[in-house]
């Protein structure tokens, strides 16, 4: 059995993989965040960036994001009035780790076929 404070950092290790997954593993989430990677970007920008996506799911995502402090929507007043969203520190800080995160799943992980 592992001591006290090795138990205790693990549980809060996985606590904390557990939380970002709740996140990250939201499909389209990682798309988002790259995308947004390139800088700054409207809506209809990120639409055209993350194809596929419906304007509620991208609506929602972008919620979910900017309540988990990954990215940043900033109003301009008008007219027109402008929003944009781009990446918050938080979400800079987490590219590098998603393009690590790729390039170990596409060296490590099978694809498993659709049904």
């Amino acid at each position: 059995m592992a001591p006290p404070d090795d138990e205790h950092e693990r549980e809060v290790c996985d606590a904390a993989v557990t939380l970002a997954f709740s996140v990250l593993g939201k499909r389209w989430n990682g798309m988002i965040v790259s995308a947004l990677g390139s800088g700054a970007s409207t809506f209809g920008g990120l639409r055209r960036a993350v194809p596929g996506i419906s304007d509620a799911v991208l609506s929602d995502r972008l919620a979910g994001l900017a309540e988990a402090g990954l990215v940043v929507r900033t109003v301009t007043p008008g007219p027109p009035t402008a929003v944009a969203y781009a990446l918050s520190d938080s979400g800079e800080r987490l590219l590098p780790i998603l393009d690590e995160l790729g390039r170990w799943a596409s060296g490590n992980l099978t694809e498993q076929p659709t049904a």
